[in-house]
């Protein structure tokens, strides 16, 4: 039985509900969750509220912090492979992919923030000997953190560890669908000794337990990963209440790749970017757009590695995809398929369940051409194993079908070209863009998108802009003039 974590304590529901998670695997229940309402984040918002205003955490010297964010690190990686059999029991991801990337991640997020606690202090400008000005960096209260099903372990310590290393509090608001691995890190944290109340969890489903977090007055910063949709609507909930937002939303990024490219790293890019974690991948480059004189080419290769792909148990290290996530979101990435076929789009591999896996979640990767990119399956977010292929002329054509689309989150370019290169890179409207490269991230800079895919920045110094509040002192040196209203002359 998975509980609530609040104030330092593992609790039950208030209202005593529960809810099951499910192995995408068999669809079979894994174990009963506590179904968290308004009244288990009040609780928890409350216990994090009295620990900043009372508690030590957002006093506590950074050097102190820090300790503590390498504290958890450590017990990350000590219990990896107990956090990694959690997490492929619920999410299906295969476990190369877990083991050897996500978990690992998990623990350097925190190692990363311990030390960016450490470097995060104040600027100063002097101005003519007249004044110093000075600026100075402070936790802003208490945050709600709200993740999704996806790879759920490194997406909640990328929120939770940056916000710790600030000095704020937190309520983490876990996806209903994937809560295995947020119960860890709670006994993880537990371990590690936080104060009371720094650290809390609330299980639950979005109108029940993310709506009250969301329009809670306790809270004043809400970091969204999820849907587009599901982050406008969390932004009208919290607008009487003048929440701040960090949000990292939806994608439907372009890998382009031109015929002056190296298409066998291109080809592998594509793959690995697109059909990794089971397509279950913000940032996957799900739009493929190829260069009309390497187009044919290009494809029948590419067709032939997805219908290689290996699908099985995400447990068989062989495996290099697993089931969706639940039915339903099954039954959405499906639907797709018809849609497909009604555009004139052609589904050259896969389009629903494998041979040999009758139960559970498993989805075929699906490679679908002729598509044009008004259509729905190029401007819609699938996100699932779907990749989509657009032809096109030259670098201008390539940059109008990149750029016509509501979302701006990621963006791949391959070419031999560096000046094209460059030149495409920095006229895509998209928060990341790799070049000649499938997504390899660098902690120091900059994640989140543009246009309908998200708002604001987190990474590096840059999540502190979110999880700070900056405050100007002036210091006057010496007898500036000031000015003389109402005086008698």
């Amino acid at each position: 039985m998975i509980q609530h974590f609040i104030n330092n304590t593992f609790v039950d529901a208030a209202e005593g509900g529960t809810f099951e998670t499910l192995n995408p695997t068999t669809n079979t229940p894994i174990t009963g969750v506590a179904d968290g309402s308004a009244a288990d984040i009040d609780r928890a918002v409350k216990a994090a509220r009295a620990a900043f205003d009372s508690g030590p955490w957002p006093k506590m010297g950074a050097e102190a912090r820090s300790k503590y964010l390498r504290r958890i690190g450590e017990l990350i990686e000590k219990r990896a492979d107990e956090i990694a059999e959690a997490e492929i029991e619920d999410t299906g991801i295969p476990v190369s992919q877990i083991k050897k990337g996500a978990i690992p991640r998990a623990a350097d997020n925190f190692y990363f923030f311990a030390e960016m606690a450490m470097k995060i202090g104040s600027e100063s400008f002097p101005s003519d000997g007249k004044f110093q000005n000075y600026v100075i960096r402070r936790p802003v209260g208490v945050a709600g953190l709200i993740t999704p099903w996806n790879t759920p372990f490194m997406l909640e310590t990328w929120k939770v560890a940056p916000c710790l290393a600030a000095g704020d509090t937190c309520v983490l608001k876990p996806a209903e669908w994937s809560p295995l691995s947020a119960d860890k890190l709670a006994h993880i944290i537990q371990e590690a000794d936080l104060p009371p109340g720094a650290f809390n969890i609330v299980h639950g489903f979005g109108e029940s337990a993310g709506a009250p977090l969301v329009a809670h007055p306790g809270a004043q910063l809400i970091s969204f990963t999820g849907e587009t949709t599901t982050g406008q609507e969390i932004i009208r909930n919290g607008a009487a209440t003048l929440k701040r937002y960090s949000m990292e939303l939806g994608g439907k990024s372009p890998t382009i790749v031109f015929d002056d490219a190296e298409l066998d790293r291109a080809l592998d890019g594509a793959i690995f970017q697109m059909y990794s974690l089971n397509g279950e991948r913000c940032t996957a480059g799900s739009r493929l757009l190829v260069q009309d004189s390497v187009y044919d080419d290009f494809v029948t290769r590419l067709t032939g590695r997805v219908r290689a792909i290996r699908v099985g148990d995400p447990q068989d290290a062989a495996t290099e995809v697993g089931p969706l996530i639940h039915p339903d979101h099954w039954a959405r990435v499906r639907s797709y398929m018809d849609v497909a076929r009604s555009e004139g789009a052609t589904i050259a591999v896969g389009g629903g369940r494998p041979p040999g896996f009758p139960g559970g979640n498993y989805f075929a990767p699906t490679l679908i051409t002729d598509v044009r990119n008004h259509m729905r399956v190029a401007q819609e977010e699938i996100f699932g194993p779907v990749m989509v292929v657009i032809r096109f002329k030259d670098e201008a054509e390539a940059l109008t079908i990149a750029n016509d689309i509501r979302y701006g989150l990621a963006a791949y370019v391959w070419t031999g070209d560096e000046d094209r290169g460059r030149r495409v890179a920095e006229s895509i409207e998209s928060g990341l863009v790799w070049l000649n490269s499938h997504n390899v991230r660098d902690l120091r800079v900059p994640f989140g998108g543009c246009k309908a895919s998200g708002i604001g920045r987190e990474g590096g110094h840059y999540s502190f802009d979110f999880y700070t509040e900056m405050t100007t002192i002036h210091v006057a040196l010496g007898q500036h003039p000031i000015p003389k209203m109402g005086a008698l002359k």
